[in-house]
């Protein structure tokens, strides 16, 4: 029986390290969208905190959602949300379970620390952002890779998987909440009262679908041109997508299965799995995702607290 310290801090490991992975897609989807939309046009940077939650901390240290301000706060400041402290945290994590964990594993998510450190101040800067964020989206999905290729199918991995399939749920919320939200209106209002705005939202979505790695698998499955409509119930709703909504919360179901006293916690993914597939994305892109993505963000934190009321210590 895998011990309730032990089991958390391997669940916290894997969270920490998607976090990561996504945060860098998320940060990489802005910053290739300032090279593909009209020169003049202005992004929210705004939108790229709240996205992530740390509005309120954010607002605590800058008085301007500047690109810089954004990038640094994001990135490398020692603040406890930072890409940064993020690392540093899914190490400690990984340090203090290296009995059961894959020691190539640690060693991987120690190097990857020390690299964030060294690079992630100079990435702030757009030159080497993008081959630093690339690079940090690669070691994640090789750390990520070993773990599945070499744990043993236990109790241990049943919580890297939990870890990681909720966190993955989450960000990709939040990754579609960019295109859904109030981004696009600085792309709509770039454009004259004459001029369509809808090839500027057709680069915004595919965008999004590249930060997940998702464009070619969304190409097979909806062979029409790229459109907000689809992109969303693709990446929200497909079951067989990896990175979709849908697919993680699948994947909590199937792990619950094979862990003691899971009864609370499948009753909540059961919940969260309902509200992604019952939703009419039509009718939500038309009156605003905002308030239905709240919804879903709120729904899928409550699996984390079930999961911590039921095997970690309180």
């Amino acid at each position: 029986m895998l011990l309730s310290r032990v089991a958390e801090r391997v669940y916290w490991q894997a969270r920490y390290l998607e976090r990561v992975e996504n945060t860098a897609r998320l940060l990489n989807v802005f910053s290739t969208l300032l090279m593909d939309l009209p020169k003049g046009t202005k992004l929210g940077w705004h939108s790229l905190v709240e996205i992530t939650g740390t509005d309120a901390a954010f607002a605590s240290r800058y008085k301007q959602y500047s690109e810089r301000n954004v990038f640094k706060f994001l990135l490398s400041e020692r603040n406890g949300y930072s890409i940064l402290d993020t690392l540093a945290l899914a190490r400690e994590n990984a340090r203090t379970t290296r009995e059961i964990m894959p020691t190539e594993a640690f060693e991987l998510i120690n190097n990857l620390y020390y690299l964030g450190k060294d690079k992630a101040e100079l990435a702030i800067a757009r030159g080497p952002r993008h081959e630093f964020l690339e690079g940090l989206i690669s070691d994640c999905q090789q750390i990520t890779g070993l773990l599945s290729g070499t744990m043993s199918r236990d109790e241990a991995f049943s919580f890297v998987r939990l870890g990681r399939s909720l966190e993955r749920a989450d960000m990709t919320t939040r990754i579609v909440d960019v295109g859904g939200g109030n981004l696009l209106q600085p792309l709509q209002e770039a454009q004259s009262e004459k001029e369509s705005h809808l090839p500027f939202e057709n680069i915004l979505w595919m965008n999004i679908l590249r930060s997940l790695s998702a464009y070619q698998m969304y190409r097979q499955h909806v062979r029409e041109r790229v459109k907000g409509e689809d992109v969303v119930r693709f990446l929200l709703q497909d079951e067989q997508f990896p990175r979709a909504t849908a697919h993680n919360l699948t994947t909590l179901t199937k792990v619950l299965k094979k862990l003691p006293a899971s009864s609370k916690v499948k009753w909540q993914v059961d919940r969260t799995r309902r509200l992604v597939n019952g939703g009419d994305i039509e009718s939500l892109l038309e009156k605003g995702l905002l308030g239905y993505i709240d919804e879903l963000q709120k729904s899928i934190a409550a699996i984390h607290f079930k999961i911590a009321d039921t095997w970690f210590l309180h």
